[in-house]
C-alpha cells in the first residue's frame, strides 16, 4: 500500500500540471456535462503535429545527437565568459528546434558537467536561470519552439511570414538581453576537455534530420500533416521504436485535458462575458498575468477560446513564461534540476525572480511601446 502512494506521488509531483489539467477538465464537466461538443474541443493537427516532432526529437537524443554537437562546440571556448555564452545559446537555439523543454532536459545537465569539470560550481544559479531563460524566449520565433507556439499557430491558421513578423521583434530584444547578461560573466581563464565516448551515427543522423524536416513542414503547412508526421512515425518505428517509449506523453495528455476545460470554460456565458471583456481592454497584459498564475500553455489554450486578436496574445504566452517558476513548466524542470545539484532553493528562487522579472518588464515595456 505504502508502495502504491509513493508511485503515485512520486508521478503527481513529476506531473503537477498534468494533474491540475485533467481536475480543472473534470470540474468543468459538471458545468458543461460532456455532449457531442467535446468532440470538436481537440486540436487534432496540433497534437499530431507535436507528437510527431516530440517522436523525432527523441530518437535524436537516443544517439546523444544534440549532446555530441554540444560538446564539440563548447571545448572550443578557453574562457568563462565564452563557455556560459555557449551553453546559453546553445540552449537559445536548440529551443528552436526540440523545444524548450527538452531543451533544458537535454543541456542542463550538460551545463553542470562543464561548470563542475573547470570548478566554477558558483556559476551553476546564474547559467541555469541564463539557460531557463534562453529556452523560454529562444522558441518564441517559430511555430515549432513550444508548444503553445503550435497551438496558437494551428488554432488561428497563422500565415508564416505574420508569424515571423510578430514574433521577430520580442526575439530580437530577447537575444540583446540575453547577450548582455552573459557579458557579466568575468573572462575567466578555463577549459573544458572533449571526454566523450559518444560516437556520432552518421547514417541514423541523417535519417531522423530528414524525418524532422518532415515534420516541420507539417507543422508549416506545406502538406498535409498526417502526411509528414506519418512518414515520421513509420520511419522510427523502423529505426527507432524505444523512442515511442519516452515520447512525452503526459504533455500531449495536458493538451487534451486542456482542451477540454478550455472548451467548457468558454460555454459558461458568466465566464465567456468576463474573460472577454478582460481580453479586450488589454490582451498581452492578461495573457502575461495569467502566464503567472497557471502557465503559459494552459493560457494558451484557454484565452484562445475568448479572443480573435490573436498577435498580443501570441506574445503575452511567449513572454508571459518569465516571471514565477509556475509560469512555465520549463522553469519547473530547470528548478527541479537545480536541486538535484545540492545548490539552496532559496537564493536560487530570489535571484531567478530577480532576473525573470527584469527581463519580463523590458518586454512588456517594449511590446507597449510598438503597439503589438
Amino acid at each position: 500500500m505504502l508502495f502504491y502512494m509513493k508511485t503515485v506521488l512520486k508521478f503527481i509531483k513529476s506531473n503537477a500540471v498534468l494533474v491540475i489539467a485533467v481536475i480543472a477538465a473534470t470540474v468543468t464537466a459538471f458545468f458543461v456535462p460532456p455532449d457531442k461538443e467535446y468532440l470538436g474541443y481537440f486540436d487534432l493537427p496540433t497534437l499530431a503535429c507535436l507528437f510527431g516532432t516530440l517522436l523525432v526529437v527523441e530518437a535524436l537524443s537516443n544517439i546523444r545527437f544534440f549532446e555530441i554537437l554540444a560538446r564539440k562546440i563548447i571545448v572550443k571556448f578557453k574562457n568563462m565568459r565564452n563557455i556560459v555564452f555557449a551553453l546559453v545559446f546553445i540552449t537559445y537555439f536548440g529551443s528552436m528546434i526540440m523545444a524548450n523543454d527538452m531543451a533544458l532536459i537535454t543541456f542542463l545537465p550538460l551545463g553542470y558537467f562543464v561548470l563542475k569539470s573547470t570548478d566554477k560550481p558558483q556559476y551553476t544559479a546564474y547559467v541555469f536561470i541564463l539557460q531557463n531563460i534562453a529556452a523560454n524566449l529562444g522558441g518564441m520565433l517559430t511555430p515549432f519552439g513550444n508548444p503553445q507556439n503550435l497551438f496558437l499557430f494551428s488554432y488561428y491558421q497563422i500565415p508564416v511570414a505574420e508569424f515571423l513578423k510578430i514574433m521577430a521583434p520580442p526575439f530580437l530584444v530577447s537575444l540583446v538581453l540575453i547577450v548582455a547578461c552573459c557579458f557579466v560573466v568575468k573572462r575567466e581563464p578555463a577549459t573544458v576537455a572533449d571526454d566523450t565516448e559518444y560516437k556520432s551515427d552518421t547514417k541514423r543522423t541523417v535519417i531522423y534530420l530528414v524525418l524532422f524536416a518532415l515534420s516541420v513542414c507539417s507543422v508549416l503547412r506545406l502538406f498535409p500533416y498526417y502526411i509528414g508526421i506519418g512518414i515520421a512515425t513509420v520511419g522510427i518505428l523502423i529505426f527507432d521504436i524505444k523512442a515511442f517509449k519516452t515520447v512525452n506523453y503526459p504533455l500531449l495528455l495536458t493538451f487534451a485535458a486542456f482542451f477540454v476545460f478550455s472548451g467548457n470554460m468558454s460555454r459558461i456565458n458568466a465566464v465567456h462575458e468576463l474573460i472577454g471583456g478582460l481580453l479586450d481592454k488589454n490582451t498581452l497584459i492578461v495573457s502575461v498575468l495569467s502566464c503567472q498564475i497557471i502557465s503559459n500553455v494552459p493560457s494558451a489554450t484557454l484565452l484562445c477560446r475568448f479572443t480573435e486578436n490573436y498577435a498580443p496574445l501570441l506574445v503575452g504566452v511567449n513572454i508571459g513564461g518569465l516571471g514565477t517558476p509556475i509560469a512555465s513548466l520549463a522553469s519547473l524542470i530547470t528548478l527541479g534540476k537545480y536541486r538535484q545539484t545540492g545548490g539552496k532553493t532559496a537564493p536560487y528562487i530570489l535571484k531567478f525572480l530577480l532576473i525573470n522579472f527584469s527581463y519580463l518588464a523590458v518586454l512588456v515595456i517594449f511590446e507597449i511601446i510598438i503597439g503589438v
